[in-house]
């Protein structure tokens, strides 16, 4: 094991949340490690497809954002947090903008979708690659900055120490006096051990969350998985793969009733489906909101605009997470969660466009408050 490193704020995960807490971190002025399981570039961030939600539009208002975030979690969200997150959206967005994500203009503006859930179009985009895109703008920050990065260095053990935390990461002893964890959710274990697929990235296995329970750190709605509605099916290389569309609880659980029922029908491999009629979708609308999309089914030789591709539902999200505040501080003191390990911003539920969202508002909130409470 290698001599004890030495830093303010520790931050676990190199996803959206991760990074966007690190870079928050350093421009408060903390000294900040940031701690990889695999490579900085290994996250289920840059996977996102559907985009981020703002309300930019005449019509809308952050108070109707959250409106829709309450409705569609059926009325389990942390209203606190909820307010957060829609009211700092907009800001949240020119911060993006700042460090060099280019969302889609139209008009002048931005060009706004509407996603399942929403009463407003608020989904910004940068074509179907909008995670890879904010991904890859907040890892250039951190990688111009003089934060430590730490990548192929799991954590496997958080302790209290004198002056905050220590923790054994990989290879790696690093003393924090505040940590911020940012790796994500569980659902790529789950799909494995039910058998069935996933969007996640193998990395998606939970153990941090399970890390921060057996120290005592509270959390809620662990159960509540979310699937998406729309994975594909078939062919073999778009498995796991989604298209965005509709409130996604309701329409996996209408999706699943129908497949039981029998109204289904079966992938070439022998895996349960329906039928997602795309051949609707203009051309020039698929060019910019789904252009990765087309490339990848047309190379199996499925193009979606000229006929119906098999979709099922596949696991997606953990809706819930560890209890966070407002500065997304944990029960835990010095102990910060942000993105998918944080509960309560979503409830039970997520809408579509929220996560990424969550993981700028509350990184960003997570790096500040953590920077702030080290150098106390």
């Amino acid at each position: 094991m290698a001599a004890p490193v030495s830093v303010d704020v520790l931050v676990i995960g190199s996803g959206a949340s991760g990074l966007a807490a690190a870079v928050s971190a350093h421009r408060a002025g903390a000294r900040v490690g940031l701690a990889a399981k695999g490579s900085l570039q290994s996250c289920n961030s840059a996977k996102a497809q559907g985009g981020i939600q703002a309300a930019f539009g005449a019509d809308d208002s952050p108070e109707q954002h959250a409106a829709d975030v309450w409705k569609s979690s059926h009325e389990t969200a942390d209203r606190r947090l909820v307010a957060v997150l829609t009211g700092e959206a907009p800001g949240a967005i020119h911060w993006l903008e700042e460090l060099g994500v280019q969302f889609t203009p139209e008009n002048g503006g931005y060009r706004l979708a509407k996603c399942g859930g929403a009463s407003r179009k608020r989904l910004l985009q940068v074509g179907d690659r909008t995670g890879h895109a904010i991904t890859a703008a907040l890892r250039d920050a951190v990688e111009a900055s003089s934060v430590q990065t730490f990548p192929k260095s799991p954590l496997s053990s958080l302790e209290p120490a004198a002056s905050g935390w220590r923790a054994i990461c990989g290879e790696h002893v690093i003393d924090a006096g505040t940590v911020v964890l940012a790796a994500g959710g569980r659902c790529y274990r789950e799909a494995a051990e039910r058998g069935e697929l996933s969007t996640n990235h193998p990395g998606a296995t939970g153990e941090v969350t399970q890390i921060a329970v057996d120290l005592g750190a509270d959390a809620r709605d662990l159960d509540a998985l979310q699937y998406h509605p729309n994975g594909g099916a078939w062919p073999a290389n778009m498995q796991g793969f989604t298209n965005p569309l509709g409130p996604r609880d309701e329409v996996s659980q209408a999706i699943f009733d129908e497949v039981a029922a029998g109204r289904g029908v079966e992938t070439p491999d022998g895996r349960p489906a329906v039928y997602l009629d795309t051949t609707r979708v203009p051309e020039a609308d698929a060019d910019v909101s789904l252009p990765y999309m087309l490339r990848r089914y047309r190379a199996a030789g499925v193009d979606p605009l000229k006929e119906p591709i098999l979709t099922y539902p596949v696991l997606h999200y953990q809706n819930g997470g560890l209890v966070i505040d407002e500065h997304a501080e944990t029960t835990l003191e010095g102990v910060f969660a942000c993105g998918e390990i944080a509960g309560g911003t979503h409830g039970r539920n997520r809408m579509m466009g929220n996560s990424l969202l969550e993981c700028t508002v509350f990184g960003r909130r997570a790096g500040a408050a953590a920077a702030e409470r080290a150098a106390a």
